[in-house]
């Protein structure tokens, strides 16, 4: 069983959705008044990337902005950090989707950084687990099942579990936590895209998934606290401060990337190795489209799919953010690309399944099915994951 939760409900459920319309968001990295007694005294490992970060503008370590890095924030206050654990794209953000990632050390800090995906077991060795005494978790995920953050995240809390290691979440709000689509991940195409039976856009935070994946027996029980948001609902519009990752590059990105993501298991290229991806797609056979592209060698897509091939397809950059905040998971852009390719069967990877978590799109893709009748397939499973998910809430929908 979960020990502890701590966070701030100052006001109550009712009220929180006026006051968080009137005052910035916090995040929970700036609550330190909740999580440095939690580390006085002990051995300090986080699990963090370049997003955290916040604005703590009368700090050590805050730059000319006022923004600081969690690690430069701990470290300046005398805590004693052994090691920094990275997720994929690595500490600093700028590896390619699924890249090897070296172990290293933090430049300015001189701590060393362990990373999570350096071609072995994505779990850290027993040693690693002997230097430190408590975990701090602190990552701006966007919101998605198939967004691997979190997954490493409770593949560590897994480990803290064994090992006796509590484990302290900073919270972020969830840019895309308006929205709960998509189907619910099926046990058989569980992946490291895929760990937990959630909806592509599952509506939670990183401090809630973490609440549910113990409640719900997905990962074993550990000593959980969590350190909340404030001034935040699931309604609040949050727009990122910092890129998430490198193909993720601005909000309309982060919102289509629900319905674009899905593409990455097909022959269909999503802009890696543009200057937009995730805000258009495309193929050298969607000749009837009207967007050209070439992916090229870029900083986050090293090799792009497709790379220098000449790929038709549709710019989704003049899409209006309004309308890609509310998209949620559609399946529109899909039925036009497979439509248009003319390639059936041939159109889909195995990859696909992985990313959508059930077996049935592909075939109601390839049978004709509108969005509106595979949608209604997935419909009832999505209500009874509302449900389970009420009981794991820290902010308002």
């Amino acid at each position: 069983m979960m020990k502890k939760f701590w966070f701030v409900l100052v006001f109550g459920m009712a009220s929180q959705v006026a006051v968080a319309a009137q005052l910035p968001v916090l995040v929970g990295m700036t609550d330190t008044t909740a999580y440095f007694p939690l580390l006085e005294g002990r051995r300090v490992a986080v699990l963090a990337n370049h997003t955290a970060v916040a604005e703590l503008p009368d700090v050590a370590g805050a730059d000319a902005s006022g923004r600081v890095h969690l690690v430069d924030l701990l470290h300046g206050r005398g805590f004693v950090v052994t090691g920094i654990f990275s997720p994929e794209h690595g500490f600093r953000g700028t590896a390619d989707a699924g890249e090897t990632v070296r172990n290293s050390v933090d430049a300015r800090t001189g701590i060393p950084i362990r990373s999570l995906y350096d071609g072995n077991a994505r779990r850290p060795s027993d040693a690693a687990m002997a230097s430190f005494d408590v975990l701090v978790v602190d990552m701006q995920d966007v919101g998605l099942r198939f967004y691997t953050y979190h997954i490493s995240m409770l593949r560590l809390m897994e480990a803290c579990a064994a090992c006796h290691k509590p484990v302290v979440v900073l919270d972020r709000p969830n840019p895309n936590g308006h929205l709960i689509d998509g189907p619910v991940l099926e046990q058989r195409h569980r992946s490291g895209v895929g760990m937990i039976p959630v909806p592509v856009l599952h509506g939670l935070t990183m401090g809630e998934i973490a609440r549910m994946a113990v409640g719900e027996g997905w990962v074993a029980p550990c000593d959980l606290t969590v350190v909340a948001c404030r001034n935040y609902t699931h309604a609040t519009e949050y727009v990122l401060p910092v890129p998430p990752s490198p193909n993720l590059p601005t909000q309309r990105s982060v919102y289509l990337y629900a319905s674009l993501c899905p593409f990455e298991g097909t022959i269909v290229s999503v802009g890696r190795g543009t200057d937009r991806p995730y805000e258009c797609f495309g193929h050298p056979s969607l000749r009837g489209l009207p967007y050209v592209f070439t992916p090229r060698p870029t900083a986050g897509a090293k090799h792009p799919p497709l790379e220098s091939m000449v790929c038709c397809g549709m710019n989704l950059r003049a899409v209006p953010l309004d309308e890609a905040h509310d998209t949620g998971f559609s399946l529109r852009y899909l039925i036009v690309a497979l439509r248009a390719s003319g390639a059936g069967e041939e159109f889909f990877t195995p990859m696909f399944e992985k990313l959508v978590g059930v077996s049935y799109v592909r075939s109601m893709l390839l049978d004709g099915a509108t969005e509106d009748e595979i949608r209604a397939r997935w419909q009832p499973e999505v209500e009874r994951y509302r449900t389970l998910r009420a009981q794991y809430l820290l902010y308002e929908d």
